[in-house]
């Protein structure tokens, strides 16, 4: 049987608490210890491993995480530059591998949007990107994904990058789409669950038909006068340019197939 990998994780917020809660218990893992400025944000994992909030008693395992804001990563880690048997890695999708000033460095990038008050997570089907320096550490990250996830594959930076504005116009955009919406429907005194069953469907066939050839509405189908009707009838700014700007777009993209239609 293969000896578990001694990990650490340097961070508190909400990728750093769902790692350890998910590696807190694994035979697999040892948990050594989990690093914060501020102790209250870790104390749930008191009974199961070392809490500390400060890096001098920070000690050696085969794998550092950290996982804090994408903005501190780099002068985060020039505090970490003693520990050269150590793999350093952080979880970030838009920093460069070689942002960390460390010799092993790496990434472990979970591909998933992380709240701290869900408490579960199946972490099985989340893709986790890996990338590394040296052949032999990215041999260790892929084992390490793989203890909790199906679909870990190596990628570089640049492929990170584009996986991570992916993400942020198919999630974190279409949420604050669902909250224009809710905000409209409130406005004219109309409950948001009315939206909900429109929402499932929508979701539903993006993720079983192309989402090109599962659009729909007036933009798709060039339907000009509705589009002016919808433009008129929105009284916010913000709104009126978010249709506008999103129409134009759409019918961009269905403008040789309204040709063909007409």
């Amino acid at each position: 049987m293969d000896k578990p990998i001694h990990i650490s994780i340097l961070g508190g917020g909400n990728v750093a608490t769902h790692l350890a809660r998910k590696y807190s218990n694994m035979p697999e893992i040892v948990l050594q210890q989990i690093y914060n400025r501020h102790l209250d944000k870790i104390l749930e994992f008191k009974s199961v491993t070392d809490i500390i909030d400060d890096l001098s008693q920070l000690k050696e395992a085969d794998i550092f995480i950290i996982a804090i804001n994408d903005d501190a990563i780099q002068n985060f880690s020039k505090q970490l530059t003693k520990f050269n048997n150590t793999l350093i890695v952080h979880t970030s999708g838009s920093i460069n591998i070689n942002d960390l000033q460390v010799l092993r460095k790496g990434v472990f990038y979970p591909f998933q949007s992380f709240s701290k008050d869900k408490k579960q997570l199946d972490f099985i089907n989340i893709p986790i990107l890996i990338e590394a320096i040296f052949k032999k550490d990215e041999k260790l990250l892929l084992k390490l994904g793989k203890t909790i996830s199906n679909k870990v594959l190596v990628a570089n930076s640049e492929q990170r990058m584009s996986l991570h504005i992916g993400g942020v116009f198919v999630a974190n955009f279409v949420n604050h789409l669902y909250f224009q919406g809710q905000e409209l429907l409130k406005s004219h005194k109309l409950p948001y669950n009315l939206l909900k069953p429109l929402i499932q469907e929508v979701a539903d066939k993006a993720i079983t038909m192309s989402p090109k050839k599962a659009q729909t509405g007036p933009a798709m189908r060039n339907d000009q006068q509705i589009i002016k009707k919808h433009l008129d009838f929105l009284k916010d700014k913000p709104q009126q340019q978010i249709y506008k700007l999103l129409s134009d777009s759409i019918l961009n993209t269905y403008s040789n197939s309204n040709e063909e239609k007409s």
